[in-house]
């Protein structure tokens, strides 16, 4: 019945000229199904342009997924822009440009007054949950365990790692962090600040970047510098980085299972049902992505979703498409 639902509304064709006699039918909508929920997808059969743009935590998901999506014959162009949360609501709320919104966080009140100003009623699709990771240089050999009261003195008052902890050395704090564009940022100020952020910009030797990428190597460069961002980061840079626990909590795929790791948080992505329908290849990748995205997830550096959170991101896509969203 979903696939038959799902096939009518398309067969209305891509209301966007330029794709629709590629889309003609949507050829790509198979009739047998990975997914007991979603139609099968067939990316070689997919046409036309894909823009997003949004959080560096979701990125390295987010480019897998169009590397698998493109491997197995989509021939158009994706573009993937890592700018940030909020940078990244802006652009798909606020300037309504990109069709898809990658976030670290759920989207605010505010760029949903946008997005409906632009005629986009925000649709939000759970990808998986992503661990904040807290990392130092290899060559730190004084901390591997911070409480979340520390961690707040850590990136902002505390001048010297002595400041924290009397037997830590007396030598300056060399803070990286996420700009204030991030989602990761802004979990960061509301799990360790209770959301006032003004403690941790007003910090002395602080570095701010959008570019996870800097962060890392800030952090591989000093021996007393320390640092935050999405677990996929330092996963991908383990050999060149320590992570440290939190509340006697190691970041990883069992602490975030069982809820027991502090700083672990949902990740996303949002589109709208008019987009999806009048540009089917948007609705093709997003249903994709949410087929296979366990596949890839933990390889990536992330952790599943529940299955009743994916279920759902899965049924908003049903809903988007057959006009109930």
């Amino acid at each position: 019945m979903i696939l038959v639902s799902v096939s009518a509304i398309f067969a209305g064709g891509d209301k966007e000229s330029s794709n629709s006699e590629n889309n003609a039918v949507n050829s790509w909508i198979l009739a047998e199904s990975d997914d007991s929920i979603l139609p099968g997808i067939n990316p070689l059969e997919v046409k036309g342009t894909i823009s997003a743009a949004g959080s560096s935590t979701v990125f390295p998901l987010s480019e897998r997924m169009i590397e698998r999506f493109k491997n197995e014959g989509y021939s158009d162009n994706i573009t993937l822009d890592s700018i940030g949360s909020g940078a990244g609501f802006e652009r798909w709320a606020v300037q309504a440009e990109s069709d898809i919104s990658n976030a670290s966080r759920p989207i605010k009140d505010k760029e949903i007054a946008a997005a409906r100003g632009n005629g986009r009623e925000p649709i939000e699709f759970r990808l998986g949950t992503d661990a904040l990771a807290v990392v130092i240089n290899p060559a730190n050999d004084f901390v591997t365990n911070v409480t979340l009261e520390e961690l707040a003195l850590i990136f902002s008052t505390a001048k010297k790692w002595s400041e924290v902890n009397s037997t830590w050395p007396n030598e300056d704090i060399k803070r990286y962090i996420p700009g204030t564009d991030s989602g990761t940022f802004d979990y960061f100020v509301e799990e360790v600040f209770g959301k006032d952020k003004e403690p941790m910009l007003s910090a002395a030797n602080t570095q701010l970047s959008e570019d996870d990428n800097i962060l890392v190597r800030g952090v591989e460069g000093d021996k007393y510098a320390i640092g935050f961002f999405g677990y996929a980061y330092y996963a991908e840079n383990s050999d060149k980085l320590n992570v440290l626990s939190i509340e006697g909590v190691e970041p990883g795929s069992a602490t975030v299972d069982n809820a027991t790791y502090p700083l672990a948080r949902p990740v996303f992505m949002y589109s709208s049902a008019n987009i999806m329908q009048e540009k089917p290849q948007v609705a093709a990748f997003i249903a994709y992505y949410l087929t296979y995205v366990n596949e890839e997830i933990r390889d990536v550096g992330y952790f599943p979703a529940g299955k009743a959170d994916l279920d759902k991101a899965k049924m908003n896509w049903i809903k988007a498409m057959e006009g109930k969203l």
